[in-house]
């Protein structure tokens, strides 16, 4: 996504850095375009270490590329932060003196703002006006954090953190792409999985893995605000889950057999699985009923019990099957997820596409998990497989930006209505 950072002349121009931080590692294009004040606050080469592209400044810089025109018309995003009193009156009125207002006047993209100014400006009649006008015209207008501003001061008027302004971006790119194409899952219903099962050795320990949640989450949530009536079967899951009031009907499970169970029941009355959750391959064999204990053989006893594991059930192959045996093979469209580490006998690719061949299903979305990579991250990258289909590969990006990937390519596969 080409991102357009509007920096302006204010003291919290150094959090716009960490913004810009977060954005270009999600995968973003950044281009900064400070105002001159800005540029006081904090230099050029600041923003073009950060970004790794140069940083706009002018409108006579590269004139033949008409540079106040064409950074706005292809910007799919345009967040302003710090934004000062100043900016927006200049935006409210439609002033265009230097390249961030001429950006602003040219963008047709979602355009977020991140006031910052001391308390009397922000709650001064003329400003209170000025944001009213932007957000009739739709711009996002962030609401500003209250507390130390410059010197003793305190109030109303503190630039949010950047992680708030990067959730109220991603949030409005989210709203245009729904508002602005079709609802184009409206009236397909949609089953998900989500989260990572958990295997119980007794009632206190249980096998598990890293997964948390947060992509099955994000395709849900991302599901029903195209219009799509979506069941999110989910085990365990680090973030909040979508509500029924979000258009999503949540069943909780924990282990790999409760999830077999659940999704096996539903699947047949939707349209599409997609099966993002994180199975379990092995569950323990034996359940102990009550906590295992330690030996206390002395001090230099080092046992420890021996644990017997046994295959928990491939849900994904199971879901084709059932499908192929059923009076109507045709549906539901199953997509297929698979966590995947290279090693000797492959590369994460070369596993992928082995797998699919292996599950059967419609497309499998593959990505390289690890130790800080995709597991609890908020970014991630995926390879979108389709049998008779060059693969795409998406990312690094937002997992909510490769949430509507995934239902893109759901999209091809499920038939016309």
């Amino acid at each position: 996504m080409r991102v357009v950072l509007g920096v302006t002349g204010g003291i919290a121009a150094y959090k716009a850095a960490l913004l810009l931080r977060l954005l270009t590692e999600s995968g973003h294009e950044v281009t900064v375009v400070p105002t001159e004040a800005a540029l006081r606050f904090v230099g050029a080469p600041t923003w073009e270490a950060l970004s790794g592209r140069a940083v706009q400044t002018d409108v006579w810089t590269g004139i033949t590329d008409v540079p106040h025109v064409r950074i706005g018309q292809e910007a799919d995003l345009v967040v302003v932060a710090p934004a000062t009193a100043d900016l927006l009156a200049r935006a409210a009125h439609g002033l265009a003196g230097d390249l961030l207002t001429n950006v602003l006047l040219t963008a047709r993209c979602p355009v977020v703002m991140a006031p910052a100014m001391h308390t009397e400006m922000w709650q001064h009649a003329a400003t209170q006006a000025n944001v009213a006008i932007l957000r009739e015209r739709g711009v996002v207008v962030v609401e500003p954090d209250s507390g130390r501003l410059t010197g003793a001061d305190t109030g109303p008027g503190r630039l949010p953190e950047p992680e708030a302004i990067h959730a109220a971006a991603m949030a409005a790119v989210e709203a245009r792409r729904v508002d602005g194409p079709a609802q184009d899952l409206l009236g397909r219903r949609v089953l998900m999985s989500a989260g990572g099962t958990r295997e119980a050795l007794d009632p206190v320990r249980y096998l598990g893995n890293r997964s948390s949640g947060k992509q099955g989450v994000a395709l849900a949530r991302a599901a029903a605000q195209r219009g799509a009536h979506v069941t999110l079967v989910a085990a365990s899951v680090e973030v909040p889950l979508p509500t029924a009031a979000e258009g999503v009907d949540v069943v909780r499970v924990e282990s790999a057999l409760e999830l077999e169970t659940a999704v096996h029941e539903r699947a047949p009355e939707h349209d599409a699985v997609v099966m993002a959750a994180a199975v379990a391959d092995f569950r323990p064999a034996s359940y102990a009923g009550s906590k295992i204990k330690k030996s206390h053989d002395g001090p230099q006893d080092d046992s420890a019990p021996s644990i017997t594991l046994v295959r928990n059930p491939d849900v994904l192959a199971g879901l084709v099957a059932s499908r192929a045996a059923s009076p109507d093979p045709t549906s539901p469209v199953v997509v297929g997820f698979a966590a995947e580490t290279g090693d000797d006998e492959g590369s994460v690719l070369e596993h992928g596409r082995a797998k699919l061949a292996r599950k059967g299903c419609d497309a499998l979305v593959v990505n390289e998990v690890g130790v800080g990579v995709t597991f609890g991250q908020d970014t991630s990258t995926v390879h979108l497989l389709r049998p008779g289909h060059p693969e795409r590969t998406v990312g690094p990006a937002d997992k909510s930006v490769l949430a509507h990937a995934v239902l893109d390519l759901l999209l091809e596969l499920l038939p016309a209505t």
